[in-house]
C-alpha cells in the first residue's frame, strides 16, 4: 500500500496518508460502509445521483461538527438528485447519536471504522491516527470523480463554495 508523507498536516505537523490518492477523471473506488443501523452500505448504491462525499476525521471534534452542518444545510438547495454522505472512522453508534443532537437529517453518516477500506481506497487513511483526512468529493450520477478537495490542514474548514459550484454543474 502506497503512503504519501506531508501531504496533510494536524496544526502543522505533517502526517502520512495511506493509499493512492483518487483525482478527479477517475472511476469511483466502490467500498463498503456502515450506516448507523450497522447495515452494510455500497458507494455505487447512490448510482444515477450526484454524490459528495465529506470525509472527515470525527464528527465530535469542532470543524467537522461544522462542516457537516453546512453541508446539512446547503443540502436543502441542492433538490433531490443530490446525495450528501458523510464518512468518519466515528462507531455508527456515535454517528447516530451526534446527528440527533445536531438535527441532521439530510446528510447521511457512514462509518470507515472496521476496515478503513474508504480510507484505503480513496488514499485517506491517516496512518498515525487511524482517521480519515479532509476531504470533499463530487461524484457524477456514473460515479466518476469530477471534483476533489483535499483539505491540507485538518483544522481547516474546505471551501464550500468551491464544492457547491462543481455539484451545481452535474445538476
Amino acid at each position: 500500500m502506497s503512503e504519501r508523507k506531508g501531504v496533510v498536516t494536524m496544526h502543522g505537523n505533517p502526517l502520512t496518508l495511506v493509499g493512492s490518492a483518487v483525482k478527479a477523471g477517475d472511476q469511483a473506488p466502490e467500498v463498503t460502509l456502515i450506516n448507523n443501523d450497522l447495515a452494510p452500505v455500497r458507494i455505487s448504491d447512490y448510482k444515477g445521483k450526484v454524490l459528495v462525499i465529506s470525509a472527515v476525521p470525527s464528527l465530535d471534534t469542532p470543524v467537522c461538527d461544522l462542516e457537516t452542518r453546512r453541508f446539512n444545510s446547503e443540502a436543502a438547495g441542492l433538490g433531490d438528485q443530490v446525495v450528501i454522505l458523510t464518512v468518519s472512522m466515528d462507531l455508527p453508534f456515535a454517528q447516530k447519536r451526534w446527528c440527533g443532537a445536531a438535527g441532521v437529517e439530510r446528510v447521511i453518516t457512514l462509518s470507515d471504522h472496521r476496515e478503513a477500506a474508504f480510507g484505503q481506497a480513496y488514499g485517506l487513511l491517516i496512518k498515525e491516527l487511524r482517521l480519515l483526512a479532509r476531504c470533499v468529493l463530487v461524484l457524477d450520477r456514473e460515479q466518476k470523480i469530477r471534483y476533489v478537495q483535499l483539505v491540507k490542514e485538518l483544522s481547516s474548514e474546505p471551501d464550500y463554495a468551491a464544492v457547491l459550484a462543481a455539484v451545481k454543474k452535474l445538476v
